[in-house]
Parts: structure tokens; C-alpha cells; sequence
């Protein structure tokens, strides 16, 4: 006979990590792809151009770090949304439907703080930009703010992902009470 060593109920499913993709999510998953097609065809056309014209445009370095930006940024709620993030699995093994419920929405709300945060932070940071006209010293001379508002976006958007999947994490939880409860005859 095996002792039960804190393993989760037998009986129970998987905690499932995804949630439906919103509006926000498809959108920052189309903007980042979007991102990574035009990141591609900028160094695409820099390469042949350097290899069969010995020219290189002075701009593709400059306009692949933006893209790699919104690529990085925009896909953070995409990512959350679909359980791409790391999670200590060992840990959440050996819990109940419950526990990894409620360990969920710990999770999820100290990233919210986190992220609240960084999008103080940001917002400040793109209004000091603007504020004081900042501007790439390069040949585009992008106006910083641009790019800079990509964290902005990114980080907001991930802010409206984690408070959706701490909305679901609280009905699972819910109505995983009331199951127990007609379980149990209460």
C-alpha cells in the first residue's frame, strides 16, 4: 500500500493554465508577428543589399531593435494568457485543485503589483521623453517616446491579462466550492 505523500486528488484534473485569448491579446499577438515580419524584411533587404551592392541602408539596426522591442513587449500578455511563463510544476504537482488554484492568484497578483508598477514607471519615462523632445542620434532621429510607448502598451496589456486570469482563477475556485459542497451534502 503507496502512503499519500501530498500529492493532488487522483480524481481531479489538470489545473488548465490557458484562458481565451480577448481583444487585447489577439492584438498584441497580431503587432508582434506583424513586428517580426517587418524585423525580417529589414535585415533581409540589408543583407542582399550588402552583399550584392556593397550598401548598407544605415536605418535596418535602428528599426529591427524597435521591432525586437514590440516583439519582446506586445508578446507578455500573449505569452501569460496561453501558460508560456515558467512555473515551479514540482510544487504545484503535489497540490490539490484548491492549493493550485490559490497559489495561482498569489502568483498573479504579486506580478500585477510588479507590473502596475513598471507601468508607472514606463508612463513617466515616456513623458519625461516627449517632455523633453528626445530624440534617437541616429539618421531616423526617431522621437524616443515611440518606441519607449511600446512598454507602455506591452506592460498594460499584460496588466488586463493577468487581472482576466485572476478573474477565472476566482470562478474556478468558486465554483470548485460549491462542487465540494454538494459533495459533501451541505
Amino acid at each position: 500500500m503507496m502512503a499519500d505523500i501530498g500529492h493532488g486528488a487522483t480524481d481531479e484534473p489538470p489545473l488548465d493554465r490557458t484562458n481565451s485569448e480577448s481583444v487585447v491579446e489577439r492584438t498584441c499577438k497580431y503587432l508582434s508577428a506583424l513586428a517580426l515580419m517587418v524585423m525580417l524584411v529589414v535585415i533581409g533587404i540589408d543583407i542582399v543589399t550588402r552583399w550584392a551592392f556593397n550598401f548598407s541602408y544605415e536605418v535596418s539596426d535602428e528599426v529591427a531593435a524597435y521591432m525586437l522591442v514590440a516583439i519582446a513587449f506586445l508578446s507578455l500578455p500573449v505569452s501569460h494568457i496561453n501558460g508560456a511563463f515558467h512555473r515551479v510544476e514540482f510544487v504545484q504537482a503535489r497540490l490539490s485543485m484548491r492549493w493550485k488554484l490559490i497559489s495561482s492568484l498569489f502568483f498573479e497578483l504579486v506580478a500585477l503589483v510588479f507590473c502596475a508598477i513598471f507601468v508607472w514607471q514606463f508612463v513617466n519615462l515616456v513623458r519625461s521623453t516627449w517632455r523633453f523632445g528626445d530624440h534617437a542620434p541616429t539618421f531616423l532621429e526617431t522621437p524616443l517616446w515611440l518606441p519607449r510607448s511600446l512598454l507602455v502598451i506591452g506592460m498594460a496589456a499584460l496588466c488586463i491579462s493577468l487581472v482576466r486570469s485572476m478573474a477565472a482563477d476566482v470562478g474556478r475556485l468558486l465554483a470548485l466550492g460549491s462542487t465540494d459542497r454538494a459533495r459533501n451534502g451541505s
